[in-house]
């Protein structure tokens, strides 16, 4: 009953750009797509970019000022542009989604999309 469905990943040439997707859906649940996070072989899934509370964006350090996260409301949807892709952004990227309930927060995250970064 719960559904993100990721999109946009891919293989792209370095300094090439990608713009991942991730609509979610859950009409038991108040779910909002909350942003990206990403996790490399042998690494610790970090942080890309997520929505912060009062509607701030947090990104992580390696992408800030070459991703953008933005979130389509009505869609329930949220994206990821990435600009100026480097080797070292070759991950799965997981789209992460929060409903909100009664103080409770509950994390819904998807199945991952590959991002390659290769020449």
């Amino acid at each position: 009953q719960v559904q993100l469905v990721e999109s946009g990943g891919g293989l792209v040439q370095p300094g090439g750009s990608l713009r991942l997707s991730c609509e979610v859906s859950g009409l038991p649940f108040d779910i909002r797509p909350m942003g990206w996070y990403r996790q490399a072989p042998g690494n610790e899934r970090e942080l890309v970019a997520t929505l912060t509370g009062g509607g701030r964006i947090k990104y992580g350090e390696s992408v800030k000022g070459r991703f953008t996260l933005s979130r389509d409301n009505a869609k329930n949807t949220v994206y990821l542009q990435m600009n100026s892709l480097k080797p070292g952004d070759t991950a799965v990227y997981y789209c992460n989604a929060e409903d909100h309930r009664d103080g409770t927060v509950y994390d819904f995250w998807g199945q991952g999309t590959q991002v390659t970064v290769s020449s």
